[in-house]
């Protein structure tokens, strides 16, 4: 871990100043620590201090139409002994116009709802599909940005979240990105292979409501393999907040998933049998002055009930969770900030 931030931070720091405008390039490390405690009704009560997150961050721009961006989670396993197992994106953008921009490398895998889209360093508590989705995969995409830039279309074609199950297995996924006063958006359709030839496919739509200081996010995902599971596999999710003087920060948030199917498991995120709900609320506190948000300190609790038809579950019935701890991110470097 040290000889990467060792590389990450001569990288940054032998970027000629003179070019600094034309090759800005930003290092970033963050970290969450917390003390949480677990009442589960058969494994009894648990506690303790954990680090959850510890990232390296590296964005910049070459030149003026290419850019990119790496985030390496350095708390991560890696299963295969692969380095890009603990890389959540890795990947080049070319610009070459206003409107168009090309992506290649590994990317967040593009399927819809604010909850997903979120940094899970930003979340305290997901839904079971949020928990067992492998989210981050290579791949290559193209976005159109509308000359008021006010909607996006993203098309991408990646590797299955499920790839894991069988070799050459692919995902195909539309985003619609929609930015209009106070309502925003995230909805795809994605068409993905859970195992050889086999697929299922998602709508997902993500609903962002904003006014003011007080924000609604509500995502609704439907997933089907065929007509028979229409309606019978889904997932809600919501969370309100409300901010106060851009210190403080009230939430309430829930999840509810669902898969009534039968016969074949189709669905490996949320199997079949399944119906849980997890309801929770939290306070966020901001110290530092001037919406600088580099430290944040929080407190949360949430419960779940219901039936989780994966006995491996992450969500379970009756499990009560409780926290408070502090996220806190550090600017390693940036040669922009040497152009004010």
């Amino acid at each position: 871990m040290r000889n990467i931030l060792i590389l990450l931070a001569a990288m940054a720091l032998f970027t000629p100043k003179a070019k600094a405008q034309e090759n800005d390039v930003s290092l970033q490390a963050e970290t969450r620590i917390e003390y949480s405690g677990e009442q589960l009704k058969s494994d009894g009560f648990t506690a303790g201090f954990y680090g959850r997150y510890l990232n390296v961050i590296l964005t910049g721009n070459i030149g003026d139409k290419f850019s990119y961006a790496y985030r390496q989670r350095l708390n991560k396993a890696h299963a295969d002994q692969s380095f890009f197992d603990a890389t959540d994106w890795l990947y080049l953008n070319y610009t070459p116009t206003d409107n168009w921009k090309l992506s290649a490398g590994k990317q967040v895998v593009a399927i819809g709802g604010y909850e997903y889209d979120r940094a899970p360093i930003d979340l305290y508590f997901c839904s079971e599909f949020w928990n067992n989705i492998a989210c981050y995969q290579f791949g290559v995409s193209a976005t159109y940005a509308t000359q008021s830039g006010k909607d996006k279309l993203l098309f991408q074609v990646c590797q299955s979240p499920f790839r894991a199950n069988a070799d050459n297995m692919y995902a195909y996924n539309l985003m619609w990105m929609g930015s209009h006063d106070w309502y925003q958006s995230i909805w795809t359709a994605n068409i993905i292979e859970h195992s050889h030839k086999e697929h299922i496919a998602y709508l997902a739509l993500g609903n962002q409501f904003t006014f003011g200081d007080f924000r609604l996010q509500l995502d609704y995902m439907l997933r089907a393999s065929n007509t028979d599971m229409l309606f019978k596999d889904y997932s809600i999710m919501g969370e309100a907040s409300y901010t106060i003087a851009d210190k403080l920060n009230i939430f309430g948030r829930m999840t509810h998933d669902v898969n009534n199917t039968t016969g074949a498991i189709n669905d490996y995120c949320v199997m079949p049998n399944t119906e849980l709900t997890r309801l929770g609320a939290g306070v966020e506190f901001y110290p530092l002055p001037k919406s600088n948000r580099s430290i944040r300190l929080h407190a949360f609790y949430h419960y779940t009930f219901g039936h989780n038809g994966n006995p491996n579950g992450v969500l379970m019935d009756g499990q009560s969770v409780f926290s408070i701890g502090m996220k806190w991110k550090i600017d390693v470097f940036s040669t922009a900030k040497e152009l004010l």
